[in-house]
């Protein structure tokens, strides 16, 4: 299986290259529905059932525009954020205008994936209020709206990247409240990428590939200089990184 190469999907690359095979996919369909029945109870976890602690109210100052400041937990969110607001707008798109070809199916998939992210980013702009960093306007310029091929394949490389940034954060944050959170979330993350897994790539084994799981059995992560790298070009401003450990800067 082909390992991702990073930053091989913003504008300026070969989409077609992540296509690859789409077809025979009734038993892979199969698979992702079923996926979709187990996303749909995850479902349950959105907004609601989170609770921010009260020590979002400790925070002084507001996060300047467009600065990821990695020194306090409240960074990291907004990192997260960031994240929600990207895979959000690309989804609504998705839905507001589905591309030729799409079958019910898998378009009830995005669907119930749109519900989630929206979920996940009302979640966050609440809980950060005033905290919250304004996001860099969106670009999906180099999105072919009316690809069902692209659509999907760009989908299952915004979750796998997703799920790795959830991993990579968890070790920067040090409230276990926020930690429990941000668990809560990449489960529902990782059941994205595995039910589009399943959905796009010709290969059984997808859901859990060597390219996502390592080789202690465990889900890579990625640290933020890698996901904001990869991401960046679906913003059509830069973000500012500061205040993370020396081995991440």
């Amino acid at each position: 299986m082909a390992r991702q190469r990073p930053g091989a999907f913003g504008p300026g690359a070969d989409h077609g290259r992540w296509e690859g095979s789409l077809s025979g996919e009734g038993s892979r369909l199969e698979v992702a529905q079923s996926r979709r029945g187990c996303l749909k109870r995850a479902g349950g976890m959105g907004a609601a059932a989170l609770a921010l602690p009260a020590a979002g109210c400790a925070a002084v100052g507001r996060i300047n525009s467009h600065t990821l400041d990695f020194s306090t937990d409240f960074g990291v969110l907004n990192y997260a954020y960031s994240l929600e607001v990207m895979e959000s707008d690309f989804y609504n798109r998705v839905v507001a205008s589905p591309p030729r070809g799409i079958r019910p199916e898998e378009l009830a998939l995005l669907r119930d994936i749109q519900q989630h992210e929206m979920a996940h980013r009302r979640f966050f702009a609440r809980a950060l209020g005033p905290l919250k960093i304004d996001v860099p306007e969106r670009d999906f310029s180099s999105v072919d709206f009316t690809s069902r091929d692209q659509v999907l394949t760009i989908s299952r490389t915004f979750e796998d990247t997703g799920t790795a940034a959830y991993n990579g954060a968890g070790k920067l944050l040090s409230l276990a409240e926020f930690l429990s959170i941000a668990g809560k979330i990449v489960s529902v993350e990782a059941r994205h990428a595995a039910a589009l897994r399943d959905l796009t790539m010709n290969d059984p084994r997808a859901f859990a590939g060597d390219d996502i799981i390592d080789e202690n059995g465990m889900e890579r992560a990625l640290d933020p200089p890698e996901v904001i790298d990869r991401v960046q070009p679906f913003f059509r401003e830069r973000f500012r990184l500061s205040g993370l450990p020396g081995r991440m800067a």
